[in-house]
């Protein structure tokens, strides 16, 4: 019974000074919704970062074409046509690798239904939606026997699609590249925009033999994608590709580069996580501060209420219960606080997230950690008023001006 008595009296002590409470409640609600904004708003950059790779193929390896070094000139990765269509046949017979792909990319005017449109051709194989985690949106995709025989065939994308057939179904339709038919056989589900701004749904994708010897006369590929079993086997699968170009290409020095996709969004996720933590440890300094206000207030408060305690004392209080009472009116401050900071963070983060149409996640375990830093500190903020005031003489405290 006397702990809900100290329940009640601390819940009067600060309904009387509502202004005061609010003030010192706001350096916690401040820190607490700092906390879980930029934590739901780092979440949720992650999340469309990681949406963003899966776009792409989370376990997808890509080999590039090596460099090059004429006389003075040199160039990067990509400058020196070294990939042929064999080594990407040579890494389809590879152990964990369940697709493959060689691809080829120009942009180019193409013309259907009396309208223009310059988008990315891409020369692929059947694998390529597999690779890409890619579904059809109507239609199908060619087939590999399509590529055998060199078929013009073709599958767009969305933004072709609404570009050169408005308001129709592009299926069975024709679309002309470099003044070459092409029967569309499939229009693929939209994507969106990648990672590096590229509208992904802007693309024509064709048989890759069908590029290399029809829409254009090249021996060479730009790259190659590879799909691994799985992200376990992502290193190994990258390892067995470098011995095997290595023994093909037969070369001291390493005229290709392998990457894969989990390095990209370790990369990407590390850097917003970063940047996260260190709004997180902005927002714990506020947190600090916070503790340090009701702390003061506290202090302040068992100076002016020093004949209250003498009184209570004089009656029959005891020490313990001036204790448990100042400690219930630091911690419900800071509980209070908590409350408020966590609401005004979550709906922060979701009208950020609204105005710039990005995701938010607020994780429920730094929620939690929310919660659980709010009562820490108001137990450390208000121990030692409380302490204080229980130490009061009442004698002395009933002579108190």
């Amino acid at each position: 019974m006397r702990v809900f008595a100290s329940i009640k009296i601390a819940g009067r002590a600060l309904r009387r000074n509502k202004m005061r409470s609010l003030l010192t409640m706001l350096g916690v609600i401040i820190g607490v919704g700092a906390v879980i904004g930029s934590v739901s708003l780092t979440s949720g950059a992650t999340k469309q970062v990681e949406d963003q790779v899966s776009s792409l193929g989370a376990s997808v390896i890509t080999v590039f074409s090596g460099n090059f070094t004429l006389g003075g000139m040199r160039g990067g990765w990509g400058s020196a046509p070294t990939l042929k269509v064999a080594d990407a046949l040579a890494i389809g017979g590879l152990k964990n690798v369940v697709g493959v792909s060689p691809e080829v990319r120009d942009r180019e005017q193409v013309l259907a239904n009396g309208l223009n449109w310059n988008t990315q051709v891409l020369g692929e194989s059947p694998d390529y939606l597999q690779i890409r985690n890619w579904t059809m949106g109507s239609g199908s995709m060619f087939s590999d026997q399509d590529v055998r025989t060199l078929a013009k065939s073709a599958v767009i994308g969305k933004t072709v699609a609404d570009e050169l057939f408005p308001n129709e179904n592009p299926v069975g339709q024709t679309i002309r590249i470099r003044n070459l038919p092409f029967l569309i056989v499939g229009v693929l589900a939209p994507k969106g925009f990648n990672l590096f701004g590229q509208d992904q749904d802007d693309t024509v994708v064709v048989p890759y033999t069908s590029h290399m010897h029809r829409i254009t006369t090249r021996t060479f590929v730009n790259d190659i994608l590879v799909e691994a079993a799985s992200d376990e086997t992502i290193g190994s699968v990258q390892n067995d590709i470098t011995d095997l170009l290595l023994v093909r290409h037969r070369s001291k020095e390493q005229d290709f580069t392998v990457r894969n996709q989990l390095e990209l969004m370790q990369a990407r996720t590390a850097a917003s996580r970063a940047m996260g933590f260190l709004l997180a440890g902005v927002a714990a300094v506020s947190l600090v501060v916070g503790g340090i206000g009701i702390m003061n207030i506290m202090l302040v408060s068992v100076t002016e209420r020093t004949r209250e305690i003498g009184i209570r004392m004089a009656v029959g209080a005891r020490a313990a219960d001036i204790l448990v009472q100042f400690l219930i009116e630091a911690v419900t401050l800071s509980a209070i606080g908590g409350a408020i900071g966590i609401a005004g963070g979550v709906g922060f983060s979701k009208l950020v997230a609204y105005i710039k149409d990005m995701p938010t996640v607020t994780p429920v375990g730094w929620i939690i950690i929310a919660v659980v830093s709010s009562a820490i500190i108001g137990i450390i903020s208000g121990f030692y008023p409380a302490w204080k005031a229980s130490k009061l003489d009442p004698i002395e405290a009933l002579h108190y001006e």
